[in-house]
């Protein structure tokens, strides 16, 4: 089937289901690549059609993400005391000439919202940019309250039975593997959801049962052992068929590749033909990253390379990943210097719209593998640092080093540092 048209003929009804920033950037970036620009091209510089206030039509808020027919749009958090400043906004950049989508180009986002403040916020910005292509966007407040789960299967189960395909970007997502067992799609697609998808398609390769990373090796709880019917069944749907096709749409290096799955490389062409290209400042800028939040590294052996590392390579700006905690964030803005930056946007698209530094640091995560792409002709250099063993914590899963310095190792067009000492 092609990306367009359906088996009767009628335009190919694609559902796509995310819940971060990234994974709804991938599922542009997929759209973009399959030529789904949607039927409401932007019209002009900045992006989308507005009223005299700034928003939407069909924006709840200014700015703000789409609200689903009668709810209430969703009040925007309170600036976080601190440090804790946004990247200066940059207009948009659109290609002059962008023609209207072709009448087959039929998607559907549907944003399975979280409860954290911070990714909810990066995701109505993003919800804004797939709005800008054109694409449909219903914003569901999955986690809103003990019936929210039950009410948003109810409300998406004509959609999914309807579907001719279904594009995730998180396959070890209880909601998403719940949602699978209701769809009759013929082509399922996943789409990068950062480190994790080398693990998906290693465990799919394997027949394994799907379990993220930095929880394998730990013992399952009662909710695990309640669940793992769905999730069995989840990992047999995306397992390929003579009545099902996979594709695995992904910047992640792929090695072990399951039968029957057909795997696309992602190189960010939509955001570099989007955004950028960025103006480069002299400096260093650092990417942070949640593994201290899950539990892998300990909290004090971070901090102390964070401040290593800053120091020898005169890093200003730390830009703070979505998850980290603000108590934490306080402290490396204390005891550093750095200037913490908490993005309105995943990092590729701020470090392409820019300013960005000329090299950027990184430990071991997926942008180092996303911004070399993202980044390609700038002559950005991004440079990661190696987890030292003994940064681990006792809890964390006996596969923890190995993963990471497979991250590390797969990354290419970036410059390994040797691990930091924190004698």
């Amino acid at each position: 089937m092609s990306p367009r048209t359906g088996r009767t003929g009628h335009p190919t009804r694609t559902l796509a289901f995310v819940e971060s920033p990234v994974q709804l950037l991938n599922v542009l970036e997929w759209a973009h690549l399959h030529g789904l620009r949607g039927a409401d091209p932007d019209p002009g510089p900045g992006g989308g059609s507005r009223r005299a206030d700034g928003s939407r039509p069909g924006s709840g808020e200014p700015g703000g993400a789409a609200v689903p027919p009668g709810g209430t749009p969703e009040p925007r958090p309170a600036p976080e005391p601190g440090p804790l400043p946004s990247v200066p906004a940059q207009v948009r950049r659109t290609v002059a000439g962008q023609a209207p989508s072709p009448a087959g180009a039929d998607l559907t986002l549907v944003v399975l919202a979280p409860t954290d403040p911070m990714t909810r916020g990066q995701l109505r910005r993003m919800a804004d940019l797939a709005r800008d292509e054109g694409h449909r966007v219903r914003w569901e407040e999955a986690r809103g309250g003990p019936a929210a789960p039950f009410a948003t299967i109810g409300g998406l189960t004509g959609l999914l039975r309807r579907a001719d395909r279904v594009v995730m970007g998180d396959p070890f997502s209880r909601y998403v593997q719940l949602l699978l067992t209701i769809t009759r799609a013929r082509d399922l697609v996943v789409v990068d959801d950062g480190t994790a998808t080398m693990e998906f398609v290693a465990q799919l390769a394997r027949g394994e049962r799907l379990v993220r990373w930095h929880r394998k090796g730990g013992r399952r709880g009662p909710r695990d052992l309640v669940f793992a019917p769905v999730s069995s069944s989840a990992r047999r749907r995306l397992t390929p068929s003579a009545h099902r096709r996979v594709e695995v749409f992904s910047s992640m290096p792929v090695h072990e590749t399951p039968e029957g799955v057909t795997v696309t490389a992602n190189d960010f062409s939509w955001t570099r033909t989007r955004f950028g290209p960025p103006r480069i400042t002299k400096g260093a800028d650092m990417v942070g990253t949640s593994l201290v939040e899950t539990g892998v590294v300990d909290g004090d052996s971070y901090l102390d390379a964070v401040r290593t590392l800053a120091k020898a390579h005169g890093t200003t700006r730390y830009f703070a990943h979505r998850r980290e905690s603000t108590e934490k964030l306080h402290r490396l803005a204390k005891e550093t210097g750095l200037e913490i930056v908490r993005p309105d946007l995943p990092l590729e698209l701020i470090a392409r719209r820019g300013p960005i530094g000329r090299t950027i640091l990184s430990f071991p995560s997926t942008v180092v593998h996303t911004l070399p792409l993202a980044l390609a002709g700038t002559g950005v250099r991004v440079a990661v640092c190696d987890i030292d063993p003994t940064w681990l914590t006792e809890t964390a899963s006996p596969r923890a080093q190995g993963f990471l310095s497979g991250v590390t190792g797969t990354a290419r067009d970036v410059h390994r540092l040797p691990s930091v000492s924190l004698a």
